[in-house]
């Protein structure tokens, strides 16, 4: 099984790149399975956004999602590293960083969005380009340190799940 992280902040693709790889890989006889993002479906059930102290239940959740996907590949749209930037930009709250940091370390391929798609509201949870950018600083800061990130720029060397993913991700 390989684990595809996909992180980023607010409106950088994530969830169109997710739709993107699923379908491409589906279509070439791969068994994926996509993992939503568990914090936009809180916030849509509950109709505003979490409080600090609902954040690391949310992380946790993330989590558990992504290791209870069964299927050759496993595309996680975000992971708690994200869910740990939010937690650390609005609230001061550095706590969930390292718990965040260990679940990554099971990820496969991790692939960190740009900045460079125009950011989008969505009328609802998306706060702005200022909120996007803050992020997407924050979890390049932690995955700097990270002995294992991996951001996709050329062929994998090998393995047939690898290649179907650049082969989607670079049409």
């Amino acid at each position: 099984m390989l684990r595809v992280a996909l992180l980023g902040g607010e409106s950088s693709g994530k969830s169109t790149l997710a739709q993107q790889l699923h379908s491409g890989l589906s279509t070439q006889g791969i068994d994926v399975h996509t993992v939503p993002e568990h914090l936009r479906e809180w916030c849509e059930r509950a109709g505003r956004a979490p409080h600090a102290h609902e954040q690391a239940a949310i992380a946790t959740e993330q989590t558990r999602l992504i290791e209870a996907a069964r299927a050759e590949v496993v595309i996680a749209d975000t992971t708690a590293l994200v869910v740990a930037a939010y937690s650390e930009l609005y609230f001061k709250d550095r706590s969930l960083w390292p718990a965040a940091i260990a679940a990554q370390r099971s990820m496969g391929l991790t692939l960190l969005m740009g900045l460079d798609l125009p950011w989008r509201s969505d009328g609802f949870f998306r706060d702005s380009p200022a909120v996007r950018e803050a992020t997407d600083a924050l979890l390049r800061r932690e995955l700097r340190d990270e002995p294992r990130h991996d951001l996709l720029r050329e062929p994998p060397p090998d393995g047939p799940q690898l290649s179907a993913i650049h082969q989607s991700a670079t049409r």
